[in-house]
Formats: structure tokens, C-alpha cells, sequence
């Protein structure tokens, strides 16, 4: 009797093998960087959220105190792109990859943005080409995207390292 409880107890204490050692030590190391990779992030749409909410109580005190449309329309589009820039964020934040779409349209707004402050006949043409170049490339790149997979192999990456975490565990 005293044999058969040995050989259960030796099978609940069997040393960890090195490999199962690394591989829990690389997966405590991953998340732990995960962790502090969320944490800037989320500090970073904290700061965004209180640079939009200073920016909006600019433009609502330029709003009353004088109008001048061409610094309004500005300070809108500044806000829009704040907006986008923070959904952007919040997009990171829920499925942990940067969104080619609103990134694209951020780019899009602050192009356009930078061409109304500077006004467009004060812009030498040459600006006015290339920007323009630019633009067609964004545009171009926002309709490939619709037809290009979510990963360029068509696999998910994070469902390949979860299968595999699953395996090793």
C-alpha cells in the first residue's frame, strides 16, 4: 500500500522539464509586456481625451470672442483629427493592431487640414502636386484595402500563437 502511494506521489512531484520552464517564463515575459504596452496606450488616450477636450474649449472661445472662418474651419478639422486619432487608439486597445482604414483617414484629414491653414493659392504648385500625388496613394491604398485579407497569408496571427500556447500547455 505504502508503494502505490509512492508512485502517486512521485507522479505529482515530477520536475518541470527546462522546456516547459522557458516556455512558461517566455509566456509570463510576453504578457507582462503586453500589460505595459495597454498601459501606454491607455495613457496615451488619456492625454489624447484632455488635448481634445482644451482644444474644443479653444475653439468655443474663439467662437465668441471673434470669427474668423479660416482659423474655425482649422481648429475643427484639428478636432477631427484628435477624434480619429483617439479611435484609433480605442481600436488598438480592443483587438491589438493598428487600423489601416483609420489611419489612412486620419492621414487624409490632416493633409487636407494643413492645405486649408495654408491656404492653396499661397502653396507653390509643386506642394500642390505632390500633395496631390499623395492623396491619390491614400486614396488607392483605402480601396486596396477592402480587398486585401486581414494578415497578408490570410492566417490570424494571434489565433496561430494561441493555438500554439495551447499545444505547449
Amino acid at each position: 500500500m505504502q508503494q502505490s502511494n509512492r508512485l502517486i506521489d512521485a507522479h505529482i512531484d515530477d520536475p518541470i522539464t527546462p522546456t516547459q520552464d522557458k516556455t512558461t517564463l517566455r509566456c509570463r515575459i510576453v504578457q507582462t509586456l503586453e500589460l505595459v504596452q495597454d498601459t501606454i496606450a491607455i495613457s496615451l488616450c488619456i492625454g489624447l481625451f484632455c488635448v481634445m477636450v482644451l482644444q474644443l474649449k479653444q475653439t468655443f472661445l474663439s467662437l465668441v470672442t471673434t470669427l474668423r472662418f479660416h482659423e474655425v474651419t482649422a481648429d475643427i478639422l484639428f478636432i477631427l483629427i484628435l477624434v480619429e486619432l483617439f479611435r484609433l487608439l480605442i481600436i488598438y486597445l480592443q483587438e491589438q493592431r493598428v487600423s489601416i482604414g483609420v489611419s489612412v483617414e486620419v492621414t487624409i484629414v490632416s493633409v487636407l487640414r494643413e492645405v486649408i491653414v495654408k491656404g492653396l493659392l499661397e502653396v507653390e504648385w509643386k506642394q500642390i502636386l505632390a500633395t496631390c500625388a499623395f492623396l491619390v496613394a491614400l486614396a488607392v491604398l483605402l480601396i486596396v484595402r477592402v480587398w486585401l485579407p486581414p494578415t497578408f497569408e490570410g492566417i490570424d496571427p494571434e489565433q496561430k500563437a494561441s493555438q500554439r500556447l495551447k499545444e505547449r500547455q
